[in-house]
């Protein structure tokens, strides 16, 4: 499972020119779901950004996770994560989950963030979808599940 995560200022999704999501201070987290992902690669996940130390403390010093400043989460899900472009020009998709599958463990992920204690809010799977967001900082991580799962 990868994610990109961004701290943001603001974010928004809008859905045929509706405001389907948006929070204030927190992380927009775009969420791709690969093959052979699990219910223990979105519970790792959602821990990691959950407990993230990526928020300024009073010196100025990313010591702080999502709790500890009351910030949001907006989580997207983005299948194109999975991109695989080493031939050609035209990325593969073959490493996505398949639509059901992504969809369920998508949920799941934003369900382990709220058993976190962080307020979740969700674009419209499988929508085209504009996201907007003022990244603050700018901070921008990326994390595979992979890596710590």
């Amino acid at each position: 499972m990868k994610s990109v995560i961004q701290r943001v200022a603001e974010a928004r999704v809008i859905v045929d020119g509706e405001i389907v999501a948006q929070i204030g201070r927190g992380l927009l987290v775009l969420l791709g779901v690969e093959k052979g992902d699990t219910d223990r690669d979105a519970e790792a996940l959602a821990h990691k950004i959950c407990g993230l130390r990526i928020f300024e403390d009073d010196q100025e010093k990313m010591n702080l996770s999502i709790s500890e400043v009351g910030g949001e989460l907006l989580v997207v899900s983005q299948f194109t994560l999975a991109a695989d472009c080493k031939k050609g020009r035209r990325p593969s998709f073959d490493n996505s989950a398949l639509p059901n599958e992504a969809n369920a463990l998508y949920e799941k992920f934003c369900d382990f963030c709220r058993k976190e204690g962080i307020t979740t809010h969700t674009g419209r799977f499988a929508a085209h979808m504009k996201v907007s967001l003022t990244n603050d900082g700018p901070v921008t991580i990326i994390l595979d599940s992979k890596d710590f799962c």
